[in-house]
């Protein structure tokens, strides 16, 4: 339980019971304690109290959210425009396979467009986890070389791979990311390496 006061009127105050699943919350809604508790309650206070059903987000949910926005719209609809909005103005990008390993938010759209643009592919969220201000992603990807990557010309090739993602979240926001693919694995299915 959290109680809460509201600061612009000392009268009104917030109980926050948090249950570990909707389920429970109902069972517990039914005991005959709980209407013994709702009865004082009502006794206690001048206006019957009201009571809404909320759904508890930690700052993790959020995290996560906004991870899996910035996949689904940055990356995958290739909408690089939206980064400005999804990452903080200071945003740093951290990837052995840009140009350096630490770049702007600027840099790295830059650099990742041309990525974006050499490939025909989808990148698939595997799975994600949280804790704190960090979401950690397993990505994996699939799809086609149909644009100039790194000097080469398309060579139609379908390829596939995967790799690792870590988020730094911010207010709200992404403030820093680092970045771990199979870029070896794409250049060998391109034939640009030899096995």
């Amino acid at each position: 339980s959290i109680v809460g006061q509201d600061r612009s009127d000392s009268t009104h105050v917030v109980e926050i019971v948090e249950f570990p699943s909707y389920e429970e919350a109902m069972k517990n809604s039914n005991l005959p304690e709980t209407n013994r508790i709702f009865e004082e309650l009502v006794a206690a206070c001048d206006e019957t109290p009201s009571f809404t059903d909320l759904d508890v987000v930690r700052d993790e949910q959020l995290n996560k959210m906004i991870v899996r926005r910035f996949f689904g719209e940055v990356i995958n609809a290739k909408n690089l425009d939206l980064a400005d909005e999804l990452c903080t103005g200071d945003y740093r990008e951290h990837d052995p396979a840009l140009s350096s390993y630490d770049v702007d938010l600027a840099q790295a759209k830059r650099e990742n467009g041309e990525i974006l643009n050499a490939f025909d592919f989808r990148l698939t969220l595997e799975s994600m986890i949280a804790e704190g201000d960090l979401v950690t992603c397993r990505i994996t990807f699939q799809g086609q070389h149909t644009g100039t990557y790194q000097g080469m010309e398309p060579t139609n090739r379908d390829v596939t791979g995967t790799g690792h993602a870590t988020f730094r979240c911010q207010g709200g926001k992404i403030a820093e990311s680092w970045w771990n693919w199979d870029e070896l694995g794409l250049l060998r299915q391109l034939g640009a390496v030899e096995v």
